[in-house]
Order: structure tokens, then C-alpha cells, then sequence
């Protein structure tokens, strides 16, 4: 009898175990998933000219870009390279789009701010970088 019981509270003692291992794994997982889809991890600005703007996909439709940013050669008179800077726009933001898509089409150059997420999720975009504002440079005055 007396062995019975003490077999009886170890299993009950493992099935305890095993379940507090399991919810605090699954905390775990619920913290890092939460991070890696609201958390922000960079924050900045980029300059240059929005090549293209346009809606993708096959199963979820993002909204993909591509600016155009000029950086040149530390020789005078040499042509400068093209560097691009892919980025992602979410749906949510229908204001942003519309802008981008008539800076494209404008040619005017632009101050793009951006946040860079920890992971990509394809229902967001296909990118990690996120529009969050749009800032039309203003001409210099000569």
C-alpha cells in the first residue's frame, strides 16, 4: 500500500512537471512571437527617388517598393552608381500609398521615414523595412 502511494506522487509529481515545462514553454513562445511581429528594431530615414510602387502577390497582396538612392564616386567627374532600397507599405496605410505612387510617377525626390521589424510575415510584406511617412523634398531656391 504504502508503495502504491509513493508511485501514485511521483507520476502525479512528472505529470506537474511536464505541464508547467509545457506553459512556460508556451509563454515563451507566445513573448517571442509578440516581439518579433510589433517590435522595431531600426528607425531612420532615406533619400532619394521612388522607382516603383506596387501591389504583389499570389495569396496575400502587399504593397512592394523600390527608391532609388544615388550615392557617387569619390572621383570627380565619374558617373554615380545606383544603390536601391527595398521596402514594404502596409495596407493600412492608404494615404502612403497613394503619395508613393504619385512621387513615382513625378520623378521627385523624397525622404522616405522607415521602421525595420525583427521578422518578415507574408500577410504584412515582403520586406523587414516599413513606410511610415513621406516627406517631399522642397526644392532649393538658387
Amino acid at each position: 500500500m504504502a508503495e502504491q502511494k509513493l508511485i501514485s506522487n511521483t507520476g502525479q509529481k512528472k505529470r506537474h512537471l511536464v505541464r508547467n515545462l509545457i506553459i512556460i514553454v508556451l509563454i515563451l513562445l507566445i513573448g517571442i512571437l509578440t516581439l518579433s511581429y510589433f517590435g522595431i528594431y531600426d528607425e531612420g530615414v532615406r533619400a532619394g527617388n521612388v522607382v516603383r510602387i506596387s501591389k504583389k502577390g499570389v495569396v496575400f497582396k502587399t504593397y512592394e517598393g523600390q527608391l532609388n538612392l544615388q550615392s557617387f564616386g569619390a572621383i570627380k567627374g565619374q558617373s554615380p552608381f545606383v544603390e536601391t532600397f527595398e521596402f514594404s507599405v502596409e495596407k493600412s496605410n492608404p494615404t502612403i500609398i497613394s503619395e508613393l505612387e504619385s512621387v513615382a510617377l513625378s520623378g521627385e525626390r523624397v525622404n522616405l521615414h522607415y521602421i525595420k521589424r525583427y521578422m518578415k510575415f507574408p500577410w504584412r510584406g515582403e520586406t523587414k523595412y516599413f513606410i511610415t511617412e513621406v516627406e517631399r523634398e522642397v526644392p532649393a531656391t538658387q
